[in-house]
């Protein structure tokens, strides 16, 4: 038998009938769904020193698993010394079961490591589902070498759903076990 990541498993055994419950769904089709996961990385300083680009995609790498690519500038913007074409940050998309182990970890050890937390913030959604909210320090992953790093770098964190509003979404990822702020939405 194959593995199965452990949140794909709590999805079809505990989230979806709790919200089938929730919001009177009449099918298991109408159950919101995690569809993928964003990581994105800008790189401002990367204008400047070329190595830091590699770096964040190694990073970003080790975070998530999965093989990360650069982004690169649209336009010109002379005062930021910036050409069009240029690498300035580094992103990666999850789906499937890497996306499940990665939103197992962020839950059960990343974010339990960040200093002075209260919960994220639930002002993250965009009025269609998706949930947004950014992470201060990259160094709250165990999969970045402290000794290793030579800039500590923020990330956004995306969370895309098939969710119709966002109390949908915000009742499916609260029960895959994102700790909000405000627990009464």
């Amino acid at each position: 038998m194959s593995y199965i990541p452990r949140l794909k498993t709590k999805y079809k055994d505990e989230i979806v009938p709790a919200l089938m419950k929730q919001f009177n769904y009449k099918n298991v089709m109408q159950v919101p769904v995690l569809k993928k996961i964003s990581l994105n990385q800008g790189l401002g300083a990367a204008t400047i020193d070329k190595k830091l680009i590699d770096f964040g995609i190694e990073e970003l790498t080790l975070i998530a698993g999965q093989r990360a690519v650069s982004t690169k500038s649209k336009k010109d913007i002379s005062n930021f010394k910036l050409r069009k074409g240029m690498p300035i940050g580094a992103r990666v998309t999850l789906r499937r079961d890497n996306m499940y182990e990665f939103l197992d970890r962020i839950v059960s050890v990343a974010i339990p490591r960040i200093r002075d937390f209260r919960g994220i913030n639930d002002k993250g959604f965009d009025g269609k589902g998706n949930y947004s909210f950014g992470v201060s320090e990259q160094i709250i992953f165990t999969e970045i070498d402290i000794d290793k790093v030579n800039k500590i770098n923020g990330l956004n964190i995306t969370f895309v759903t098939s969710a119709k509003t966002d109390k949908e979404a915000y009742a499916l990822l609260k029960e895959f076990g994102l700790p909000f702020k405000n627990q009464n939405r």
